[in-house]
């Protein structure tokens, strides 16, 4: 499938981000690739999958488009930081890779066009800009990104955190770009993703909500505690 085929399957489709924190039960790459696989069974388009180990494992087991990522350092520009990182993400097999779409400087000094285009120079991927700001999401689009995620809203300082997911901001990235806009970050329930696509969304991405048991647990025990 070309690039454009592969960008059209996700149009108005669901994006399951399958990931476990260092230190989890869930933390295995062959775990990760079965919850991968079971999010695919219910009706999601691609999965979004964190780390080297867990892509190749994820790509082997579904046969949905992967988008790839790899988080390196506690903080800042972390997600896949690097023209390394995202080659790297790339060579796991990751059809889509996902990195720091922020105006923010990168770790190797290159700017996020200079990174899009050595990834381009060397792989035939889609680039999904995780931003976190309308600012973010226009320079992302102008450096030649694919996609534009809503990912980092709330957490670089420039937009409030939301409760839930940050429709004001999806709005004005699917008003003022031409790059198709991901919604993602805080969609908490099916209301809330619906909510996400009527802002404009091209696909919406969820990932605690689905693939995140401790989380979502702790919903339900602070609920409780919270009625007593």
């Amino acid at each position: 499938m070309d690039l454009a085929g592969l960008l059209e399957t996700l149009r108005d489709t669901l994006i399951v981000s399958c990931q476990a924190y260092p230190g989890e039960p869930m933390r295995d790459p062959d775990v990760m690739s079965r919850v991968a696989r079971a999010a695919v069974i219910g009706g999601a388009a691609a999965v979004r999958v964190q780390g080297l180990a867990d892509i190749r494992a994820t790509v082997a087991a579904v046969d949905v488009p992967v988008v790839g990522l790899w988080k390196d350092g506690p903080d800042g520009v972390f997600i896949t930081p690097t023209l390394e990182h995202a080659r790297a993400v790339a060579d796991a097999g990751a059809q889509i890779v996902a990195v720091d779409g922020t105006r923010r400087p990168r770790p190797d000094g290159l700017t996020l066009a200079q990174t899009v285009a050595g990834l381009r120079d060397t792989h035939d991927v889609l680039v999904m800009a995780d931003c976190g700001s309308l600012e973010d999401a226009v320079a992302a689009q102008e450096a030649g990104a694919d996609l534009l995620g809503t990912t980092l809203a709330g957490y670089t300082g420039e937009r409030p955190r939301t409760d839930g997911p940050d429709l004001d901001l999806i709005a004005l990235i699917a008003v003022t770009c031409e790059v198709p806009v991901i919604a993602e970050g805080r969609i908490h329930t099916p209301a809330a993703a619906a909510q996400a696509r009527r802002a404009g969304a091209f696909a919406v991405c969820v990932g605690t909500a689905i693939t995140h048991p401790s989380t979502i647990t702790g919903w339900f025990v602070d609920a409780i505690a919270a009625d007593g």
